[in-house]
C-alpha cells in the first residue's frame, strides 16, 4: 500500500529488456547511435509531425533546458504557483536561462487562470526596461494537484500568451496519464493545440530515468544541443535512454500502463467517496488524489502499514489533514482494497 509517489514504483519489464538488448555490443556515443536515431523516427510518428529529441536523466533538466531555450537571463515564465518548476526544482530553471524570472500565477486545481495569466501580462508592459519581459507560458499535463487541461483550457491561456508573442512549453511528467484521461492523440494535446517544446516523462509511468525534451519547432533547436552538454546532461551510452524511450512507446506501452495507473486512481476515489469523513477535493482524472480524513484514520492507516504523504490545503484543521495518494503501473487492486478497508475503519 505505498502511495507516496509513481517514482516509488519500479521499472516496467519491457523497459529492462530494452536496456539489457541495448547493451548488446558496442553502439556510438553521445547520441550518434542507431537506438536514437530510431527513437527520434519513432516520436515523430507517434507526433505527426518531425520532431527534435533530447534525452536527459531527470524530469528537472528537462525542464530548465526546455525553459531557457525559450527565456533570456531578462525574460519571465509564467507558471502556476503550484508548478514543479516553481516550488520543487532548487532554482534550475533559473540557473540554466541566466536568471529569468518565475512569476507564479494562480488557478483552481493548479490550472492557470487565463484571467491572472491576461492580468500578470498586463502588469509587465513590453519594452520597458525596468520590468523583466514575459517570455513564456509553461503548464503542467496533468497538473500538480492531478487535473487534467481540457484542449478549450489549454487553447484558451494559448490564445493569451500568444497575443502577447510567448513561447509555450508543457510540463509532461505525466503527460500519458493526461493522454489516457484526455482521449486525444498527442499531437492534439500539444502542437496541434499551440505547444512549443514539451519535456516528456517517462519515469513516473514505467521507465528506470529516462525523459526527453521534445521539440516541435525547428527554430528552437539551434542552441538546445548545446545547452544540454554545457549542463552536463549529455550521455556518453545514450543509447541505454533512448532504449527506455523507445520501449516505453512501442506498441502503446505507455498508455497502457498510464492506464492501469489512472484506473487505480479512479478505484481508490470512489471507494474513499463511501468513506466516513473523507473528503476528497477533486474527483480523480489522472493518478493523483488529494483527499482530507480524520486524524484517527491517517494513524490508522499508517499503523496498518499504508505509505503516502500529507499534503497541506485550505480547509485542513486540527482534526482532519489533506493526504496525497499516488497509483502507479504497477498499483493492484488488492492494495486499493485494503487499504480502503483500513480506511472505513
Amino acid at each position: 500500500m505505498d502511495f507516496t509517489s509513481d517514482n516509488a514504483a519500479g521499472a516496467a519489464p519491457e523497459i529492462l529488456e530494452a536496456v539489457a538488448r541495448a547493451n548488446s555490443g558496442t553502439a556510438a556515443s553521445y547520441g550518434a547511435d542507431a537506438v536514437t536515431a530510431r527513437l527520434v523516427r519513432r516520436l515523430s510518428e507517434v507526433f505527426e509531425r518531425d520532431v527534435a529529441v533530447f534525452p536527459v536523466v531527470t524530469g528537472t533538466a528537462a525542464n530548465a533546458l526546455a525553459l531557457a531555450t525559450l527565456t533570456p537571463p531578462h525574460g519571465a515564465v509564467m507558471c502556476h504557483e503550484l508548478a514543479h518548476v516553481h516550488v520543487d526544482e532548487c532554482g534550475a530553471p533559473e540557473m540554466f536561462s541566466g536568471g529569468a524570472k518565475l512569476v507564479p500565477l494562480s488557478g483552481s486545481a493548479a490550472k492557470i487562470d487565463p484571467a491572472a495569466l491576461a492580468a500578470a501580462l498586463a502588469s509587465l508592459p513590453a519594452g520597458i526596461v525596468h520590468h523583466v519581459q514575459p517570455a513564456v507560458l509553461t503548464v503542467t499535463q496533468s497538473t500538480e494537484l492531478g487535473a487534467v487541461y481540457t484542449s478549450e483550457e489549454l487553447g484558451a491561456l494559448v490564445d493569451v500568451a500568444r497575443g502577447r508573442g510567448l513561447r509555450v512549453h508543457m510540463d509532461g511528467a505525466r503527460f500519458a496519464n493526461a493522454l489516457v484521461a484526455l482521449g486525444c492523440s498527442p499531437a492534439e494535446a500539444t502542437w496541434k493545440a499551440g505547444v512549443d517544446i514539451m519535456s516528456f516523462g517517462a519515469t513516473k509511468n514505467g521507465a528506470l530515468a529516462a525523459e526527453a525534451v521534445i521539440v516541435f519547432d525547428p527554430e528552437l533547436v539551434r542552441d538546445l544541443a548545446f545547452r544540454r552538454k554545457r549542463a552536463g546532461h549529455l550521455l556518453s551510452k545514450m543509447r541505454f535512454l533512448s532504449a527506455q524511450l523507445e520501449a516505453y512507446i512501442e506498441d502503446g506501452l505507455w498508455l497502457r500502463l498510464a492506464a492501469h495507473a489512472n484506473e487505480m486512481a479512479i478505484r481508490l476515489g470512489a471507494g474513499l467517496s463511501a468513506v466516513p469523513d473523507a473528503a476528497l477535493h477533486f474527483e480523480p482524472q489522472a493518478n493523483e488524489l488529494f483527499v482530507r480524513l480524520p486524524n484517527t484514520t491517517i494513524a490508522r492507516l499508517k499503523a496498518g502499514g499504508a505509505r503516502f504523504h500529507p499534503w497541506p490545503m485550505p480547509g485542513d484543521d486540527a482534526q482532519a489533514r489533506t493526504v496525497r495518494l499516488v497509483t502507479s503501473f504497477q498499483s493492484q487492486p488488492s492494495e486499493i482494497d485494503a487499504f480502503l478497508v483500513l480506511a472505513a475503519g
